[in-house]
C-alpha cells in the first residue's frame, strides 16, 4: 500500500455507516456521502480493476453533494426527506429519464445498488475459506446485484476483469487492520452497519416502487 494510504483502514469507513442513522432510522445523507467516499478510497487502493465502480460512483456522490449545497437543501437532509420532497413536487422520472435525470431518488438508487455489490462481497471474502478464489466471490455479487442494470457487453467484460483480482489474504490486508484473521475478524463486527443503513433503504424504495427508476 502506498505511503500516502498509510491511515486508512477500513475499519473505520464501515463503522461510519452507523452514523449514517439516527433514532428515527433516518438515513442522513451527509454521513452516507462521507462514508462511501472511504469506500471508493479502498477500491481504488486495489488499482484501476474496480474504476468501472468507483468512478460511477464518485459522479453520483458529486451529484448528491451538489443537491446538498443547493437552495432545496433542507430537503436533502436524509433519504426519507429527500424521497418525500421529490415525490411531492413531480421531480422523478419513474418511467423513462426526461426532466429530471439526476434527480436524487434515482442517484441514491444508484449507489444503493452499488452498496449492496460492496456488501455481498466483503461478506464473500468474510466467510470463504483461505484458498478461495476472490473472481468467483466477485463475479457472484456481482450478478447477485449490479448485473441485471447493466447491459451485456458490460457484464461479459467485468466478468473479464474479474479474473485478474489479487487473492484473498491480500484484498484482506489491503484493509489495513492487521492480520487476514484480524480483518475476517472485523467484517464481522462492522459489515452489520453497512447492512442496516442498505435494509432501510431498500424498505423506503420498496414501499414507494422506486427501485426500478429508468
Amino acid at each position: 500500500m502506498a505511503g500516502s494510504e498509510a491511515d486508512f483502514n477500513l475499519k473505520v469507513v464501515l463503522v461510519s455507516f452507523k452514523q449514517c442513522l439516527n433514532e428515527k432510522e433516518e438515513v442522513l445523507l451527509d454521513h452516507y456521502i462521507t462514508s462511501w467516499k472511504g469506500l471508493v478510497r479502498f477500491l481504488n487502493n486495489l488499482g484501476t480493476i474496480f474504476s468501472f465502480i468507483s468512478k460511477d460512483v464518485v459522479s453520483k456522490l458529486h451529484i448528491m453533494e451538489h443537491l446538498r449545497s443547493s437552495p432545496q437543501c433542507e430537503h436533502y437532509t436524509s433519504l426519507q426527506s429527500m424521497v418525500a420532497y421529490e415525490m411531492g413536487n413531480g421531480l422523478v422520472d419513474l418511467d423513462r429519464r426526461s426532466r429530471h435525470p439526476d434527480s436524487g431518488c434515482r442517484t441514491m438508487l444508484r449507489l444503493h445498488r452499488a452498496l449492496h455489490w460492496l456488501q455481498l462481497f466483503l461478506e464473500g471474502l468474510r466467510t470463504s475459506p483461505e484458498d478461495a478464489r476472490t473472481s468467483t466471490l466477485c463475479v457472484d455479487s456481482y450478478n447477485t446485484s449490479l448485473a441485471a442494470y447493466h447491459p451485456w457487453i458490460v457484464r461479459q467484460a467485468v466478468t473479464v476483469a474479474f479474473c485478474t483480482l489479487p487473492s484473498r489474504k491480500a484484498f484482506l490486508e489491503a484493509m489495513n487492520v492487521g492480520s487476514p484473521e484480524e480483518a475476517v475478524e472485523m467484517l464481522g463486527e462492522a459489515l452489520p452497519f453497512i447492512k442496516q443503513v442498505y435494509d432501510v433503504s431498500q424498505r423506503l424504495y420498496t414501499e414507494h416502487s422506486l427501485l426500478n427508476l429508468p
